[in-house]
């Protein structure tokens, strides 16, 4: 049984600026296996415990799908994607 899958306004704003039908399609592809199985993430530490990362690579480049979960009501809130460069510093902000 899968997880409900809700978007965050950060993720909405850039999962509509994502331009490359590849790109897309690998992103929904990763939500997908994120949302089968949400452990396949790793989840971080220090001050962001709260955040799990799914890392996977589109087009040559590794990209990250950050989400937090709540267990008990097995919803997943999808946060954040974006090149792995800077990815973390701008999800501090």
């Amino acid at each position: 049984m899968s997880w409900q899958v809700l978007q965050t306004r950060r993720f909405a704003r850039v999962y509509k600026k994502l331009t490359q039908a590849t790109l897309i399609a690998d992103t929904d592809a990763a939500v997908g296996a994120v949302a089968d199985s949400p452990d396949v993430g790793e989840r971080k530490k220090g001050d962001l415990a709260q955040l799990w990362v799914y890392k996977f690579r589109s087009q040559g480049q590794l990209y990250l799908l950050g989400y937090t979960r709540e267990d008990t009501v097995r919803l997943i809130y999808l946060e954040a994607i974006g090149p792995h460069e800077n990815f973390y510093r701008d999800f501090k902000r």
